[in-house]
């Protein structure tokens, strides 16, 4: 370590392992800056491409949706199937608990396709579901938003549909392949989020998903500023009185 440097009446003389650890501190709060930047950066993107998705709609047919961009508005034929439907847990409307309600599409020459037609809140038990009745029958015409289902970004989270029991199936964060068990069909790997001017649905406010751009960008400039304060701490921490010289 380099001779002290005098500093008025105190002197500058850091420890090896503080320097260290100030140093690996400091690193680790710009890589977490830098990670939260890249995410706002993502879902910038996320929301310019749900901004365009809005321009025209795209009539799928037989086309299976997997094949089209993500937010893209979308309108498709078929039955809906509301004696096999699934509840999303864990989702929230305005701040209040509830499910998302995902009913299957039947289509001719094209996978089944799962539309979520909105939110309904949960009524204090899951012994007691809500009413998601459905008196359509035959053919309909919707149009939404092609998805991805909802993913909480770790698996702890996760609840795939009972194999037994009644219809509704509630289901937290499950994935495609656990759904189409679950129905028996194969499903297209995408959903459709029912416009909010579409009939049968429930509550709907669609947005891209995850948290604003702006808040990335605010965690990333708090990492950022504990780097700095790290780097602060260590210099002003490592000021000591000057040694008493010997007699």
């Amino acid at each position: 370590m380099a001779a002290p440097v005098s500093a008025g009446k105190r002197v500058f003389a850091p420890t090896l392992r503080f320097t260290l650890l100030a140093l690996l501190l400091a690193a680790l709060f710009v890589r977490l800056g830098y990670w939260q930047w890249q995410r706002g950066e993502q879902r910038q993107a996320d929301a310019a491409r749900f901004a365009r998705g809005a321009d025209q709609v795209l009539e799928l047919r037989t086309v299976d949706a997997a094949g089209v961009p993500l937010y893209q508005r979308a309108s498709v034929e078929g039955e809906l199937d509301g004696a096999h439907q699934f509840l999303l847990d864990n989702r929230t409307f305005e701040s209040h608990a509830g499910y998302e309600v995902l009913t299957p599409l039947t289509r001719a020459r094209a996978p089944a396709l799962l539309i979520d037609r909105g939110w309904v809140p949960f009524l204090g038990s899951r012994a007691r579901l809500p009413d998601v009745t459905l008196t359509v029958s035959g053919p309909v015409r919707l149009t939404g938003r092609i998805a991805l289902l909802p993913s909480p970004g770790l698996s702890a989270g996760r609840a795939a549909p009972s194999p037994e029991g009644r219809w509704p199936k509630v289901t937290s964060y499950p994935d495609m392949a656990q759904l189409a068990a679950a129905l028996g069909v194969p499903l297209s790997p995408r959903i459709l989020l029912l416009d909010p001017t579409s009939p049968f649905g429930y509550a709907r406010a669609w947005q891209a998903p995850g948290l604003p751009p702006l808040r990335h960008f605010a965690y990333a400039v708090q990492w950022w500023s504990f780097a700095l304060l790290t780097l602060i701490l260590w210099v002003v921490s490592s000021r000591r009185p000057p040694p008493v010289a010997a007699s």
